[in-house]
């Protein structure tokens, strides 16, 4: 199987200059939690998270509708292409900790989004579940 068969495909993205405020709206009005951040060329440079916004914008003293977006996201792009196969998405997934990687094409635009949930409801459950496993694994052991 490929990614691009069980990836959803219709994708938001915003742009590294936008504020924060302007992403979280989107994320909510398109009910996700991971947006992709382009360059004015159109390349993927990075994702804003929910989790980017709560802990780099909300726990802090700073205003939302004065922060780029490009000063809060996470850096770097985990992705895979159309054509890779499901195991490729699953083993990055594994490796990075992921639960969502983007889908690019050869120029590095968005064109879709693999989730967890989406393998899961597409591969055999044993490897659906190590999966999990492996990307909810502490990076730490915890504390005593």
């Amino acid at each position: 199987m490929r990614c691009l068969e069980i990836m959803r495909q219709w994708v938001q993205s915003v742009m590294e200059d936008d504020t924060v405020q302007t992403a979280a709206w989107l994320m909510r009005e398109s009910d996700v939690g991971f947006i992709p951040v382009r360059d004015a060329g159109g390349t993927v440079i990075g994702v804003l998270t929910d989790r980017d916004i709560a802990t780099r914008v909300c726990a802090s003293d700073d205003r939302a509708s004065e922060i780029t977006v490009g000063t809060v996201m996470t850096r770097g792009v985990v992705a895979c292409r159309p054509d890779d196969p499901v195991a490729r998405a699953i083993q990055l997934m594994r490796r990075h900790r992921l639960t969502r990687i983007l889908i690019t094409d050869a120029l590095g635009a968005p064109v879709g989004v693999l989730s967890l949930s989406d393998v899961a409801q597409y591969e055999r459950p044993a490897r659906t579940g190590r999966t999990l496993q492996a990307v909810a694994e502490r990076k730490y052991t915890p504390r005593p």
